[in-house]
């Protein structure tokens, strides 16, 4: 395994101290000793990894030097676009060190949301004509990539990607981590919020936890799951999949079960709901402040009003809560709110270290939903 203070040293030796993108859950130690080790202007956590590479080519105008860039695979989507459109050769020609987890590599376990992302992800960069080795789990052998890939870099200008596997970077905690003074969680604040919704209505939850802990409620209270869509990846979109369903059925009541950093990675879907201004749409964020399922890395949604954007989106009431009490009085008048409604509630970080995965499949999930929509 290769220490995550190694690996930052051997770049900061070659000039390199300035780190953005999204965190990975396969990056978590890596984007941890970031995060305690730099200062907040050389360490950005981006809204999305498109935005990160906007962020990074910026540096590199106003100093000349190399900037890092990390990322699930699955981000490399909203990349692709100011690689091939900015930082590319034959536009302005930026030098970028990717940083990629490899979630869903060929042959290895993982959730199917992951699947083929892995297995186009080295393909995907051979066709964007990016460079890229896989990073040895041999720390002996870091200084020669770290010193090929810079090399590289510094020659031809343009960007290089090192793809991680699982396990390759060594354990380290995050000491700095912000402290809020929420007490209510996650989990049964969905348990809440679940349970107030009719059976006749619809439920689209986002990627991450949430999803997870939406389909364990259905279990722990032996209902079925045909009413909910769990949004297993495309993370940013849920409230876009529930858009689409509640101007399409428009008899149902649909509810967004959205995270802080999901709401954020694309916001402007906010202001697309407040244009169509459905009346049976309720946006729920559950707010911690937090990528809480790659490592707890923090976001900006406890520095951001996310009721005072929505409200100058379009959103026709917007309300926060932040404990259970408050929560069980919002949640018996909701539905007579006018809508679109965003209700944040903000929650602390953390799950419980025994909590499952959906034990059906995205296929069995989209079917079984599509079967209760066509239901009167």
């Amino acid at each position: 395994m290769i220490s995550p203070k190694r690996f930052f040293d051997e770049l900061k030796g070659h000039q390199i101290d300035f780190y953005t993108g999204v965190p990975d859950s396969l990056l978590k130690n890596l984007c941890a000793y970031i995060t305690d080790n730099l200062p907040k202007d050389r360490h950005i956590i981006a809204a999305n990894e498109g935005g990160a590479v906007g962020l990074a080519a910026g540096y590199h105008l106003a100093t000349g030097h190399i900037p890092v860039v990390y990322m699930q695979n699955s981000g490399l989507g909203n990349t692709v676009n100011p690689l091939m459109s900015l930082t590319d050769k034959l536009v302005y020609n930026i030098p970028v060190l990717l940083v990629i987890g490899w979630r869903g590599e060929p042959g290895v376990k993982d959730e199917p949301q992951h699947r083929k992302q892995g297995l186009v992800t080295l393909p995907l960069l051979e066709t964007m004509g990016i460079k890229y080795e896989i990073l040895a789990d041999d720390e002996s052998l870091l200084p020669e990539q770290i010193g090929r890939a810079v090399a590289q870099m510094q020659a031809t200008k343009e960007a290089f990607a090192l793809v991680v596997k699982k396990g390759t970077f060594d354990t380290y905690k995050l000491q700095s981590a912000s402290a809020h003074p929420f007490t209510l969680s996650r989990e049964r604040a969905i348990d809440l919020v679940a349970g107030s919704v009719s059976a006749h209505d619809v439920i689209v939850s986002t990627t991450g936890m949430i999803s997870r802990e939406l389909f364990e409620y259905r279990s722990a209270m032996g209902q079925g799951h045909h009413q909910d869509f769990l949004t297993v990846g495309s993370m940013g979109h849920a409230s876009q999949i529930a858009l689409g369903i509640a101007i399409n059925k428009p008899d149902r009541k649909v509810f967004c079960f959205d995270g802080d950093g999901a709401t954020i990675m694309h916001a402007g879907n906010m202001a697309i709901i407040g244009s169509v201004a459905p009346s049976n749409f309720y946006h729920v964020v559950f707010n911690n402040g937090a990528h809480d399922s790659v490592g707890g890395q923090p976001t900006v949604g406890h520095e951001v009003d996310i009721p005072s954007v929505a409200k100058s989106f379009g959103y026709k009431t917007v309300l926060t809560v932040d404990n259970e009490p408050d929560l069980v009085q919002r949640l018996q008048s909701l539905t007579r709110e006018e809508a679109p409604l965003l209700l944040e509630i903000k929650v602390k970080k953390g799950a419980r270290a025994d909590l499952g995965r959906p034990t059906t499949t995205p296929i069995e999930n989209k079917e079984a939903l599509m079967t209760f929509l066509k239901q009167d």
